[in-house]
């Protein structure tokens, strides 16, 4: 069972989005980092997992927890994240955990993961780099779909999960790889971001034109569509090339490459895109320290997901605090989960890929 508000989200999201600010402007900028509470999640050197592919006990959670998925389910705030180890000649396998919030800043997680590389079909695919950088939406029906990027070590490719409770999910194998004779299966692919609609605090993925959308990439935002959620195809332009949205800009935050963050929301003005951004060290926002992930914000054509009607100018979220500044890869906001938690925005994200934060934005 579900959170039911005194109203409909849908058809009042543009109201959401854009109060306190005027009619033209159609961002979500005022985002607060929640200092107090800050990091929400950080590693765990104590939490034993018996990895199957290893055959032995492994600290899954010691060396860092980033970049998480968020869901609301039946009046609670979920996060799946992702957990590195020590161990392997990578320095580190991911895995997918699992923490339930009843306010959204405090976490209670569970001791095992509930996604990792195992004796399956996908461990080509997934060892021993792991399964990272989650995304999820839900079906109509309440089903969950995940997309994920299995690492093995030399490719990065976008994978799809699904299930009914979070807990137990079923791999279903890469994205792409049934898509145009196979052509995209062993090419780097990443960060799927499921165009969705907000319906009683759900991410429910949305059909447009006939067709479910899904942003991905990270050199530019690439586009891709599927009829099931799960087998994914995807779209080229005149030249057999993947089709893209946008792409970098030089002297910007944007300047070395851009990367889907949570799941698009399709509003009545547009869908709305967060994206996560590098800067280059030779052609970027001299602002910026080289390096530094930043984010932007896009909206997209509601009628045709291919077209970009608007772009920010400059970042509206960026690295300030020390575990935003320090840790396993300096100078990074990387912002994946995106929720609308008892009537307001709560924002996840990974910082200096070590810990995870938050950050809300208060519509009303």
């Amino acid at each position: 069972m579900f959170v039911k508000l005194k109203f409909s989200i849908f058809f009042i999201l543009p109201l959401l989005f854009c109060s306190r600010q005027k009619d033209s402007q159609w961002t979500m900028e005022l985002f607060v980092k929640q200092d107090a509470v800050n990091p929400v999640l950080a590693p765990n050197p104590k939490t034993r997992f018996y990895c199957p592919v290893r055959g032995k006990d492994v600290l899954w959670e010691k060396k860092d927890v980033f970049n998480p998925a968020t869901v609301v389910r039946g009046g609670k705030l979920y996060l799946l994240y992702r957990a590195e180890d020590t161990v392997g000649k990578h320095l580190g396998t991911s895995r997918i955990g699992l923490a339930v919030s009843e306010d959204g800043l405090y976490f209670k997680r569970l001791i095992k993961p509930v996604l990792y590389p195992a004796n399956d079909f996908m461990k080509k695919y997934e060892w021993e780099g792991g399964c990272e950088d989650p995304r999820i939406v839900e079906d109509e029906e309440g089903t969950y779909y995940m997309t994920y990027t299995a690492w093995d070590g030399e490719t990065a490719r976008l994978c799809v999960a699904t299930s009914s409770n979070l807990l137990a999910w079923k791999k279903h194998g890469p994205a792409f790889e049934d898509a145009l004779n196979g052509k995209y299966l062993n090419e780097w692919s990443k960060a799927g971001s499921i165009v969705s609609t907000v319906k009683d605090s759900r991410l429910v993925a949305a059909k447009i034109n006939g067709k479910y959308w899904m942003y991905w990439g990270e050199l530019k935002i690439y586009i891709a569509t599927s009829d099931n959620l799960i087998d994914w195809t995807p779209l080229e332009d005149e030249t057999g090339e993947p089709a893209y949205v946008f792409s970098v800009r030089q002297y910007k935050h944007d300047s070395e490459l851009v990367e889907p963050g949570p799941p698009a929301i399709l509003r009545q003005d547009g869908i709305f895109f967060i994206y996560n951004s590098k800067n280059s060290a030779t052609v970027g926002d001299s602002t910026l320290p080289a390096g530094t992930y930043a984010a932007g914000q896009a909206l997209i054509d509601p009628q045709d997901p291919t077209r970009l009607l608007k772009r920010t100018e400059n970042y509206f979220f960026k690295p300030e605090r020390d575990y935003e500044l320090t840790g396993q890869i300096n100078n990074v906001c990387f912002l994946e989960g995106l929720a609308f938690f008892q009537e307001k925005w709560f924002l996840y994200y990974g910082t200096a890929d070590s810990k995870i934060a938050v950050a809300v934005y208060d519509p009303m």
